[in-house]
């Protein structure tokens, strides 16, 4: 069987991005003056950013905000994002099986970079504004046999790319709705991903 290559999703997945993020979106109020729950934004991470944005703009307005949020974006929200439990030792276990790790993410690839850089988070691949299916593309495209993700629409991106979905519980979406969502193995967080990594690779070894 050939090295893993196993995809992550970035926000609530790898990094805890909340704080960063609510302090981004606080920054777009204080510039536009339209009152943005950055509570309630952060709680509900995962779908594309022009999604969030839409509940509280007019639609007139949104894309000129995604394009403010993404300027401000650098100064507030990378700083205060941290890993989440596990991640590290998630990307090394990779390694120390001979194996490549991606970041398949919703968020614009050049900002999920400058928080995998600011984190000393070393990656092979970085594929960004993608979500759902979409993510599926670039699954495919760079081999992917794993997608780690918290969102339903990861495991909805992993079935498209006909690879195991891992669902890690550290993001808005319960276990159970990441079973239903067709996840193949869901975790707490990635503390217990190299355990999970070896059980799936032995048993697609006896299949």
């Amino acid at each position: 069987m050939l090295p893993p290559t196993v995809g992550f999703d970035l926000d609530m997945t790898l990094v805890d991005s909340r704080p960063g993020i609510a302090a981004a979106y606080r920054a777009l109020t204080a510039r536009t003056g339209v009152p943005v729950d950055a509570d309630a934004a952060v709680s509900r991470l995962g779908p594309p950013l022009r999604t969030e944005i839409a509940r509280w703009f007019p639609p007139e307005q949104v894309e000129s905000a995604v394009v403010l949020y993404r300027e401000l974006y650098p100064a507030y929200a990378i700083t205060p994002t941290v890993p989440l439990p596990g991640a590290r030792e998630a990307i090394e276990a990779i390694r120390e099986r001979g194996g490549r790790v991606l970041v398949v993410t919703s968020k614009m690839g050049r900002l999920a970079r400058l928080h995998l850089d600011h984190l000393g988070l070393e990656v092979d691949e970085v594929a960004g504004d993608l979500f759902a299916e979409q993510k599926a593309v670039a699954l495919r495209k760079h081999g992917a046999t794993h997608y780690v993700g918290d969102h339903v629409a990861d495991m909805v991106a992993a079935a498209a790319a006909e690879v195991p979905g891992i669902g890690v519980t550290t993001g808005p979406c319960s276990a159970d709705e990441l079973r239903e969502a067709g996840a193949d193995v869901v975790l707490d967080d990635l503390t217990g991903f190299p355990a999970a990594l070896d059980g799936m690779i032995r048993l697609a070894l006896e299949q």
